[in-house]
Protein backbone atom coordinates (compact mmCIF):
# COMPACT_ATOMS: atom_id res chain seq x y z
CA UNK A 1 0.00 0.00 0.00
CA UNK A 2 3.30 2.74 1.07
CA UNK A 3 4.58 1.83 -2.83
CA UNK A 4 1.10 2.85 -4.54
CA UNK A 5 0.52 6.23 -2.42
CA UNK A 6 4.45 6.46 -3.60
CA UNK A 7 3.94 6.14 -7.26
CA UNK A 8 0.73 7.89 -6.69
CA UNK A 9 2.61 11.09 -5.62
CA UNK A 10 4.73 10.73 -8.08
CA UNK A 11 2.12 10.39 -10.33
CA UNK A 12 0.19 13.60 -9.02
CA UNK A 13 3.42 15.46 -9.39
CA UNK A 14 4.18 14.34 -12.99
CA UNK A 15 0.44 15.25 -14.18
CA UNK A 16 0.72 18.77 -12.52
CA UNK A 17 4.52 19.44 -14.10
CA UNK A 18 2.41 18.77 -17.64
CA UNK A 19 -0.26 21.22 -17.01
CA UNK A 20 2.60 23.63 -15.75
CA UNK A 21 4.83 22.66 -18.91
CA UNK A 22 0.97 23.11 -21.08
CA UNK A 23 0.93 26.94 -19.67
CA UNK A 24 4.83 27.46 -20.51
CA UNK A 25 4.52 26.25 -24.04
CA UNK A 26 1.11 28.19 -24.25
CA UNK A 27 2.33 31.42 -22.93
CA UNK A 28 5.66 31.38 -25.09
CA UNK A 29 3.29 30.41 -28.42
CA UNK A 30 1.12 33.24 -27.54
CA UNK A 31 4.13 35.38 -27.11
CA UNK A 32 5.44 34.86 -30.28
CA UNK A 33 2.71 35.08 -32.51
CA UNK A 34 1.31 38.45 -30.49
CA UNK A 35 4.51 40.09 -31.47
CA UNK A 36 4.44 38.74 -35.18
CA UNK A 37 0.64 40.84 -34.68
CA UNK A 38 1.98 43.50 -32.78
CA UNK A 39 5.13 44.14 -35.57
CA UNK A 40 3.32 43.51 -38.76
CA UNK A 41 2.67 45.82 -41.31
CA UNK A 42 -0.23 46.76 -41.81
CA UNK A 43 -2.26 46.46 -38.06
CA UNK A 44 -3.25 43.13 -37.80
CA UNK A 45 -7.05 42.41 -37.98
CA UNK A 46 -9.11 42.12 -34.96
CA UNK A 47 -9.91 38.51 -36.33
CA UNK A 48 -6.52 37.49 -35.74
CA UNK A 49 -5.92 38.51 -32.30
CA UNK A 50 -9.49 37.00 -31.53
CA UNK A 51 -7.63 33.90 -32.50
CA UNK A 52 -4.89 34.08 -30.82
CA UNK A 53 -6.49 34.97 -27.76
CA UNK A 54 -8.91 32.24 -28.30
CA UNK A 55 -5.98 29.70 -28.84
CA UNK A 56 -4.49 30.41 -25.82
CA UNK A 57 -8.12 30.43 -23.82
CA UNK A 58 -7.91 26.60 -25.35
CA UNK A 59 -4.25 25.85 -24.16
CA UNK A 60 -5.46 27.32 -20.60
CA UNK A 61 -8.47 25.17 -20.21
CA UNK A 62 -6.47 22.14 -21.33
CA UNK A 63 -3.82 23.08 -18.29
CA UNK A 64 -6.73 23.17 -15.87
CA UNK A 65 -8.25 20.02 -16.54
CA UNK A 66 -4.71 18.10 -15.57
CA UNK A 67 -4.10 20.24 -12.47
CA UNK A 68 -7.73 19.16 -11.58
CA UNK A 69 -6.37 15.42 -11.82
CA UNK A 70 -3.44 15.98 -10.17
CA UNK A 71 -5.57 17.35 -7.13
CA UNK A 72 -7.93 14.26 -7.37
CA UNK A 73 -4.57 11.66 -7.74
CA UNK A 74 -3.25 13.60 -4.16
CA UNK A 75 -6.67 13.42 -2.17
CA UNK A 76 -7.22 9.69 -3.08
CA UNK A 77 -4.16 8.65 -1.39
CA UNK A 78 -5.64 8.42 2.39
CA UNK A 79 -7.82 11.17 2.14
CA UNK A 80 -8.56 12.86 5.17
CA UNK A 81 -11.67 14.98 5.78
CA UNK A 82 -9.73 18.43 5.69
CA UNK A 83 -8.45 17.19 2.33
CA UNK A 84 -11.60 16.20 0.55
CA UNK A 85 -13.22 19.65 1.81
CA UNK A 86 -9.93 21.05 0.31
CA UNK A 87 -10.21 19.04 -2.78
CA UNK A 88 -14.20 20.18 -3.43
CA UNK A 89 -13.22 23.69 -3.27
CA UNK A 90 -10.87 23.42 -5.69
CA UNK A 91 -13.30 21.34 -8.07
CA UNK A 92 -15.84 24.14 -7.96
CA UNK A 93 -13.33 26.47 -8.43
CA UNK A 94 -11.48 25.11 -11.52
CA UNK A 95 -14.50 23.99 -12.76
CA UNK A 96 -16.71 27.34 -12.66
CA UNK A 97 -13.11 29.07 -14.74
CA UNK A 98 -13.06 26.12 -17.01
CA UNK A 99 -16.95 26.63 -17.91
CA UNK A 100 -16.22 30.41 -18.07
CA UNK A 101 -13.16 30.05 -20.00
CA UNK A 102 -15.20 27.93 -22.61
CA UNK A 103 -18.42 29.47 -22.71
CA UNK A 104 -16.14 32.40 -23.87
CA UNK A 105 -14.38 30.74 -26.22
CA UNK A 106 -18.03 28.97 -28.04
CA UNK A 107 -18.94 32.94 -27.94
CA UNK A 108 -15.99 34.53 -29.94
CA UNK A 109 -16.12 31.62 -32.18
CA UNK A 110 -19.86 32.39 -33.22
CA UNK A 111 -19.00 36.01 -33.41
CA UNK A 112 -15.73 35.29 -35.29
Amino acid sequence: MEAIKIYTVYLSNGVEGMAALIIAIAALQATYYALRLFFSRPQAPEEKKTELRLQMGRWLSLALEFELAADILRTAIAPTWDEIGKLAAIVVLRTLLNYFLEREIRTSEKAA
